[in-house]
């Protein structure tokens, strides 16, 4: 897509950029002003559905919301790949994963010595920090200052790794991710513009509130979802996975039904201590901080919510239908319980921006790594592309801008750092993949702008056992092939079957539709170079 890249100019910036090839239509030039500074924020797995600037069955967010109101609100925003490292490495590259080589979470390391999106804005007079949860294995390269969590991070206690220095910060995971956040924006230079990536662990699996929100959701009975008592009829890849909320939900590791008198047996839970407190609990080594564990205070004020709970639980002993609609209402609890903390820590970002004078010249960015399924086909997590894993939220609050905004073109995740980079007046790289949807925030509707976009979705055989599969969607249809093992394709109309419970392939009448979709499937694939179909059929490990 050759998108009209408008420049806030920055001052010197293209000239630090020089050698950095570019094509003229990325680098039109508008009249100088002072350089946005950027704060891109990130959660773990925080679907649309529970944010109420999208969607209000479940919950409030005003502090989300209020970057919606003051801002842009996307309504077609979408993955290249729905998983948290390839997620990222989409961000930071501006490329699909098979381009950017993160493909998937089981066997990917980011190659930080490739072109990324901190690197050029550092080359073009940025400071840069990288903040939370990182997640691609390599350490960070292209930010003057990196403070991550290691791994998949840990809600209480966590470790993070400082610029190469491991410590562990006692306390809750949201709320230090942001005071580290407005720490470095104390300390940074104030001559320069800067780039701050905040990402949070939360809402990420098991979903373990923050003290002050335990109980926040215990009057709420959430209405179930059109789709939880999904049968898969038509649909075999739908139904080959290990995300059931019923099935493969654990009540201890996820639930938090570890007993300390007596130990809870289901089918998917043997024993009380192997997925039990001694994830969270401190007293395990008496007097000494352990990372990722409660100490005395925050273990006690858990022990006096959980355990009433634990004990009403064991004496239901449910079972069947009961047990399935109160492990969903179980998760939704805890996970809505740590949204309150996220809405809570935009909040507190706001007010430093507000208080800082930095308002008016600071792109505000909200986003998450991919969408996640609140339940709907009685799924949790990602992985697929339905609907509710392949959106994802995308708020934006540009600096002076009058009033909401909302944006129904797509966009993607492959789009964010030729975004940013046109914010800050930089060029845009021949060989990034993405648009820069910074027309679409000043109100234009470019000519050409996509009508369809790609996805492909690689770790397989993995945790879920979600199959492989690539697939297409256009403003109505989506198209999708899973293969690997299987070879199945699924086409669904989304304007009759929103849903996505009827799989439309190879019935009477579809042909000519099919054929065109898969054309346009080709055209992508060449557009973005996956050589995917070219491979096909692929051997599975048992072959």
């Amino acid at each position: 897509m050759e998108s009209t890249r408008i420049l806030l100019t920055l001052t010197g910036a293209v000239a630090a950029s020089a050698s950095v090839s570019c094509s003229n239509d990325k680098n039109a030039a508008k009249e100088p002003q002072k350089p946005l500074n950027v704060v891109y924020i990130m959660c773990d797995d925080h679907s649309y559905q529970t944010i109420s600037a999208y969607d209000r069955r479940f919950m409030e967010t005003p502090n989300i919301d209020r970057l919606a109101a003051e801002g842009a609100r996307f309504t077609n925003s979408f993955v290249a790949n729905s998983l948290s490292g390839p997620s990222r490495a989409c961000m930071l590259t501006g490329k699909h994963s098979h381009k950017n080589g993160f493909t998937n979470n089981e066997h990917g390391i980011f190659d930080g010595s490739q072109q990324t999106l901190p690197k050029l804005l550092r080359a073009g007079g940025y400071q840069t920090a990288m903040v939370g949860k990182w997640h691609l294995v390599s350490e960070p390269t292209g930010f003057d200052y990196w403070d991550i969590l290691t791994g998949q991070g840990d809600y209480y206690n966590p470790v993070f790794i400082r610029n190469g220095e491991t410590l562990v910060r006692e306390g809750y995971s949201t709320d230090i991710t942001t005071d580290v956040g407005l720490e470095w924006l104390d300390g940074r230079d104030k001559d320069k513009p800067f780039c701050l990536f905040l990402h949070y662990k939360a809402p990420h699996r098991s979903w373990m509130p923050d003290l002050q929100d335990l109980g926040a959701f215990d009057g709420v009975s959430f209405p179930l979802p059109e789709t939880f008592y999904d049968d898969y009829a038509t649909r075999e890849a739908a139904a080959l996975q290990e995300m059931s909320i019923l099935a493969d939900m654990n009540v201890i590791y996820d639930l938090k039904m570890a007993d300390r008198e007596g130990e809870i047996h289901t089918p998917e839970n043997p024993s009380l201590e192997e997925y039990g407190r001694s994830l969270y609990r401190q007293d395990l080594e008496p007097g000494v901080l352990v990372p990722g564990r409660m100490n005395a205070a925050q273990q006690a004020a858990w022990d006096a919510y959980y355990d009433p709970i634990i004990g009403s639980f064991k004496e239901a002993k449910l079972l069947g239908k009961e047990l399935y609609e109160w492990k969903y209402q179980r998760y939704m609890k805890d996970y809505c319980s740590v949204i309150r903390s996220v809405d809570r820590n935009i909040g507190r970002v706001y007010e430093y921006l507000a208080q800082n004078g930095l308002l008016d010249n600071t792109v505000v960015i909200y986003t998450s790594d991919q969408g996640f399924f609140m339940g709907e086909h009685g799924y949790f997590d990602k992985r697929y592309m339905y609907e509710e894993s392949f959106r994802t939220p995308l708020l934006v609050r540009m600096p002076g801008q009058a009033k909401a905004r909302d944006i129904d073109l797509f966009v993607q995740n492959i789009d964010y750092a030729p975004t940013i980079l046109e914010m800050a007046g930089l060029p845009i790289p021949d060989d990034i993949q993405g648009d820069s949807f910074l027309p679409l925030l000043k109100g234009e509707r470019p000519k050409g702008w996509r009508k369809s976009l790609y996805y492909h979705f690689y770790e397989y055989p993995a945790e879920h056992s979600v199959r492989r599969h690539y697939g297409v969607r256009t403003e109505r249809y989506s198209l999708m092939h899973f293969y690997y093992d299987i070879d199945e394709w699924e086409l669904f109309d989304l304007e009759k079957d929103p849903a996505q419970l009827h799989n439309l392939y190879g019935t009477p009448g579809t042909e000519k539709l099919t054929r065109k979709l898969k054309a346009e499937l080709e055209r992508l694939q060449k557009q973005y170079d996956d050589t995917i179909a070219l491979q096909l059929p692929l051997r599975g490990p048992e072959e």
